[in-house]
């Protein structure tokens, strides 16, 4: 398997063989231009160079399909042109050439993952902000509190927002020290809001808690906090499994902007609830959980936010400082201008959305919808791999290009979707030994199937394998050379066997043997490219 993981990696440098230069035709005056010899094989060498360059800027934007083809053409139109690439010292040394720079692109992209490495997340805002809240805040100025109150007298609020120094601080780091960080957030936030404040509405929370995730996560649907509180509203593990947001190897739904968004709402709703109506407790415990609030008020007797946090006594000072942090934000957020900051004008989140019917690589949805990789997996950040998982899935993509991707995906090739494969178990096999064959992560295997990394696997048990989703970049889908190349049919010498050894790949065989990847395949009947150490092959040398 090759070039996985690679949609953002760019190839080394790689030095290419100087390709003959043919000057033009000399022209005598009043004669007839005189045409020189033609060199098949610099032609050769040129159109092999344009595809490979062809594929590296479709690799590069992450189109998998468009990369693969190239190659092809590129390796394939030496093999089968009619000069021998053995039979010519130029030809010979340029294919050499190609293979090692197609090799140099396997060894970037092996370093980039292998396509279902787990995708990596982004340091919460929250743990930033309240470790700048341990520092002694100075006393706001008089002018501060003058400029809210009368942003407070002309600004509607459906929450009761409290003025004391302990906001105002916050209202002033966040014009001074902090300011790039909100301004960052609320940038951020503006593709957001529209639908946060349409979840809560419809649900019947306060619109002025759209804002929470402005501290909570600057909005960064992938955050991830050092308690591992993960997405936009830093959702805890076992408190997300409670509002029902899926977490397995292939998704967290807590990075999903609106089911987050829906699962926040009705968790603030409950809170709220539970400490009667408060509001400013109910965050207190958005931040430190229901269960050290409520013993905190028992413990004291004391069920005032304000009074209850005057001292140090009951609750840790990172919940102290959050309720005044997220009042002074909601200030702030709610009349910018009025304290300095410009408003973006950014697009709300849209999206078409596609239900696919088995696991497809997202660089294939960026290919298919003329995006790229990054804006594909932007839309669906709940995705913690690669690819979409196995059995039907809702994708979203880009506005207005679902007609395409539907055509695409109707005309899709069975190999599509050939990223994972079943597997029965044998006899005393083992979830390393099977990682092992297939060059994979056990942690990985075990993840795809809801397994411990020591669970003992019993004969006939059915295994999902997750083989990379860019190993299809190799050969061509089934069907595209249905007929192996004339050059190769016409020369093909008797079979033999060939013992697969470590780090062989289907392609590396095919250049070994002067044949292609579809046809190895094709004479060993295999639907995936993946091959164990120990396989044995069937080949047939091309004759020369």
């Amino acid at each position: 398997m090759w070039l996985a993981g690679c949609a953002s990696a760019r190839p080394p440098a790689v030095m290419v063989p100087s390709l003959p230069v043919t000057p033009a035709p000399l022209v005598l005056s009043g004669t007839l231009p005189v045409p020189l010899s033609f060199d098949p094989v610099a032609a050769l060498i040129r159109d092999a160079e344009a595809q490979f360059a062809a594929g590296q800027q479709a690799l590069q934007q992450g189109h998998l399909v468009a990369a693969r083809d190239a190659f092809d053409r590129a390796v394939d139109g030496l093999l089968t042109a009619p000069v021998s690439v053995h039979s010519d010292a130029r030809l010979e040394t340029y294919f050499e050439r190609l293979v090692d720079r197609v090799s140099a692109l396997e060894a970037v992209a092996l370093r980039q993952g292998d396509g279902f490495t787990e995708t990596r997340s982004e340091a919460a805002a929250i743990d930033e902000l309240l470790a700048d809240s341990m520092l002694a805040h100075p006393a706001p100025a008089t002018t501060t509190a003058e400029l809210v109150a009368a942003d407070l007298a002309r600004t509607a609020h459906d929450i009761p927002l409290a003025v004391n120094d302990r906001v105002l601080s916050y209202v002033e780091l966040f014009q001074g020290n902090l300011r790039p960080f909100l301004v960052d957030g609320l940038a951020r936030g503006a593709r957001y809001l529209p639908m946060i404040q349409d979840v809560f509405r419809a649900e019947g929370v306060p619109l002025d808690l759209a804002y929470v995730p402005l501290i909570e996560s600057a909005f960064k649907s992938d955050a991830l906090s050092r308690a591992s509180a993960k997405g936009m509203w830093q959702f805890e593990s076992d408190t997300a499994k409670e509002q029902g947001l899926t977490q397995n190897w292939w998704v967290d739904e807590r990075s999903d902007p609106e089911k987050a968004t829906q699962a926040a709402a009705v968790y603030l709703k409950d809170l709220h609830q539970m400490f009667s109506g408060d509001w400013y407790l109910a965050l207190a415990s958005y931040n430190s959980g229901m269960g050290r609030v409520d013993h905190a008020i028992k413990q004291s007797g004391i069920a005032d936010f304000w009074q209850l946090t005057a001292t140090p006594k009951y609750l840790p000072r990172e919940t102290r400082e959050y309720v005044p942090m997220i009042l002074a934000a909601i200030i702030i957020a709610s009349n910018p201008t009025q304290y300095g900051f410009d408003m973006p004008t950014t697009e709300p989140l849209s999206y078409d959305k596609v239900t696919v019917p088995n696991a497809l690589d997202l660089r294939l949805a960026a290919e298919w919808t003329g995006t790229t990789i990054e804006t594909i997996r932007g839309l669906n950040p709940e995705l913690r791999r690669l690819a979409t998982p196995a059995g039907a899935h809702d994708l979203k993509i880009p506005t207005g290009t679902a007609d395409a991707f539907t055509a695409h995906l109707a005309e899709a090739d069975p190999l599509t979707w050939t990223s994972f494969e079943r597997r029965t178990v044998k006899a005393n096999e083992t979830l390393a030994g099977i990682a092992r064959q297939y060059k994979i992560k056990t942690a990985d295997l075990a993840g795809a199937n809801q397994l411990k990394t020591t669970a003992k696997l019993q004969k006939g048990q059915q295994l999902l394998i997750p083989i990379a989703p860019t190993a299809a970049l190799v050969s061509r889908p089934a069907g595209a050379a249905a007929t192996p190349p004339a050059a190769v049919a016409q020369n093909q010498g008797a079979p033999l066997t060939y013992k697969v050894k470590a780090g062989d790949t289907l392609y590396g065989i095919a250049i070994k043997f002067d044949t292609t990847v579809g046809q190895i395949k094709r004479w060993n009947d295999l639907q995936t490219d993946a091959i164990g150490i120990g396989d044995r092959l069937t080949l047939y040398r091309q004759q020369h």
